[in-house]
């Protein structure tokens, strides 16, 4: 059976477009799946389906279903899984450096959800859609670390409400350009769709969401700083968004920051080490943590201080 999914819209939502409204809801839905929902007539606002432009009024409800996950177009492949924790409700893997999270254009094989699929045998959940069974968030193809797969419909209901709710543990280790002089600090800037390339995210732009992430400085070089960052939000490219706007940008990212690495590196030097939740079933906390891969801790060890 489809699940059933029901909220009331709050004031601070009042005349805001429905689909944009379900997207921050429910973050692991993209907005054009909503929109095929809606054409499809699968939500309805107090009783009756309403278009993707629709305007939400306080007090509206909104009703709809997801349909029964469909089996996915997409080959399992026994791609070999660092796995940091698993039980029958979810997962936490250790995503390597160069590894696409799920199939898109250009990566129908050799994902994360191609190795997922075979490794899971069909026990994946199914609210995003075939292309990305089990998958409730993301990280960059080239960041390595922590990230959490549900096997179910209802894990992934939970982890993705704690997701919106901000209350998952989320800490990375990352090495910036420049000497960070302060011991911690906090960038509270929104962010959104860089205003003239599309492939790119931007901080302070107009229409920009809600995205905080805090620092604090490890270790100092001459030239870098080791930093831990803590995610509050989880945006598009936030970290590496957030410490390009305060002029620090990560060591080897391509997208941002324009500046020439010194070193052999295959995108940023960014790691998800740390990762949190509250258990979807038992309610227990579970806390997970990625060892920095050997490139990161090489770094680390010859870089001039």
């Amino acid at each position: 059976m489809p699940d059933l999914f029901r909220f009331q819209v709050t004031e601070e939502y009042e005349e805001e477009r429905i689909d944009k409204y379900m997207s921050i809801l429910i973050d692991s839905l993209s907005r054009s799946f909503i929109q095929k929902m809606m054409k499809e007539e699968k939500v309805l606002v107090n009783g009756r389906p309403v278009k993707a432009n629709y305007r939400l009024k306080t007090e509206d409800e909104i009703c709809f279903e997801l349909p029964e996950a469909v089996e996915p177009d997409i080959e399992p492949e026994n791609i070999p899984l660092d796995i940091l924790y698993e039980d029958a409700d979810v997962l936490v893997v250790n995503k390597p450096k160069g590894m696409v999270v799920h199939p898109a254009a250009g990566h129908y094989s050799g994902t994360l959800v191609n190795a997922l699929m075979y490794h899971c045998k069909g026990s994946l959940s199914g609210i995003n859609g075939c292309l990305r069974p089990g998958i409730v968030h993301r990280i960059d193809m080239d960041t390595t670390g922590s990230l959490i797969v549900c096997k179910n419909d209802i894990a992934h209901a939970s982890i993705a409400a704690q997701l919106k709710e901000h209350s998952i543990v989320r800490r990375y280790r990352a090495i910036v350009w420049g000497v960070i002089k302060e011991e911690e600090g906090c960038v509270d800037v929104p962010i959104g769709r860089h205003p003239s390339d599309r492939k790119k995210m931007a901080a302070g732009v107009r229409n920009g969401k809600e995205a905080v992430t805090h620092y604090r400085v490890l270790e100092r070089f001459r030239s870098y700083t080791y930093i831990e960052c803590r995610l509050e939000t989880g945006r598009t490219h936030q970290i590496r968004v957030h410490m390009d706007s305060i002029g620090h940008p990560i060591l080897g990212d391509p997208v941002y920051g324009n500046r020439k690495c010194p070193f052999q590196l295959q995108g940023q030097t960014l790691h998800a080490m740390t990762l949190g939740f509250i258990h979807p079933v038992t309610g227990e906390y579970v806390e997970t943590t990625a060892p920095l891969p050997g490139y990161f801790q090489h770094l680390l060890d010859t870089l001039p201080k």
